[in-house]
């Protein structure tokens, strides 16, 4: 399951991040990295972009980001 996919409500955790790419590279010196816990708090008409919550913080990324991150349900949500 990728960020892309999350379902309103629940918590996940950032299991693994797929770095090739040089725009993920930067996501992750926010803070998206393994072990982050992350919410999704909306998406945009069409579901692009996506707004999720981490840190207190909100954070908006397209679909196509969103799929370099694997997530895991947080045990206990």
């Amino acid at each position: 399951m990728t960020l892309d996919s999350l379902q309103r409500g629940r918590k996940y955790v950032i299991a693994g991040v797929d770095s090739k790419d040089p725009v993920v590279q930067r996501l992750m010196v926010l803070g998206l990295v393994e072990g982050t816990e992350i919410e999704l708090a909306s998406a945009a008409i069409g579901g692009d972009p996506i707004e999720y919550r981490m840190f207190g913080n909100a954070i908006s990324l397209r679909r196509e980001q969103a799929r370099h991150f694997a997530v895991s349900l947080k045990t206990g949500s």
